[in-house]
């Protein structure tokens, strides 16, 4: 999102800033202004994604910046691997706005699958994309990460800004915790992603900071057909895991 003069008009407050930011002591009289009273807004996102989504299993969730145009490369990347998930039988998860979201949302539906946007109130609004069959409208942004997670099979990370890079690292970090199993982290774009693997094996890695095993929770290519066939496999396995623990 790029950054506003001051003498731009003041950006609208969401709702994540209101929990995040202290109440003052005028408003706390008025139990609607409360955090107490943000905490039922926020068990209520949860409820309506837990439902709207609960017919989705194994889908893939798809990341990548708003700001990619439709003549980009990864634009039609994204639309061809999405269109080859959707024939495998994957639902495809995006933000639901433009850029990657929106070509990956329009892959999906040209392949016949359920495209899903989960969108965010932003300070500067970004619509749902055009391709989007099933849409969710968030105010906080960890109840949608929660849903991003939660219904997904695996994660796509195309060329991207703080937005993906939060995703990508909350992603990896449950995998490496052991809170998701199975779950296979993709990044699309071997030249883009290449300075952050490097500055991940020498840097992190090379310190200690992650144990070199770790760099093998993230895959990356540039092909479609081997992203989506690293899904399918982890989907197989995902299942076939699920199967062993219900006997």
């Amino acid at each position: 999102m790029s950054q506003r003069s001051s003498g731009s008009p003041r950006a609208p407050v969401t709702e994540d800033e209101r929990l995040l930011t202290p109440t003052p002591h005028a408003e706390r009289r008025g139990f609607t202004r409360t955090d107490p009273w943000r905490v039922l807004r926020i068990l209520g996102e949860f409820v309506e994604g837990f439902d709207t989504l609960s017919d989705v299993h194994n889908a893939v969730t798809i990341f990548g910046s708003a700001r990619t145009p439709p003549d980009d490369p990864f634009y039609e990347r994204a639309v061809v691997t999405a269109r080859l998930l959707a024939r495998e039988g994957f639902p495809v998860i995006t933000g639901g706005g433009p850029g990657i979201m929106e070509a990956s949302n329009r892959g999906c539906q040209e392949g016949n699958g359920l495209s899903i946007g989960c969108n965010i109130e932003l300070p500067f609004e970004q619509g749902i994309n055009p391709y989007v069959e099933r849409a969710i409208n968030f105010r906080y942004f960890f109840v949608r990460k929660t849903m991003f997670v939660k219904y997904s099979t695996a994660f796509i990370a195309f060329p991207g800004g703080f937005g993906t890079m939060d995703e990508l690292f909350e992603a990896l970090t449950l995998i490496q915790t052991g809170k998701v199993k199975h779950f296979p982290v993709i990044l699309f774009g071997k030249a883009y992603w290449a300075g952050l693997a490097e500055w991940l094996r020498e840097r992190v890695a090379g310190e200690g900071k992650i144990d070199t095993a770790d760099l093998e929770l993230f895959h990356v290519t540039d092909d479609p057909e081997d992203a989506v066939r690293r899904c399918v496999k982890a989907r197989a396995r995902r299942t076939e895991s699920f199967a062993v623990e219900s006997r």
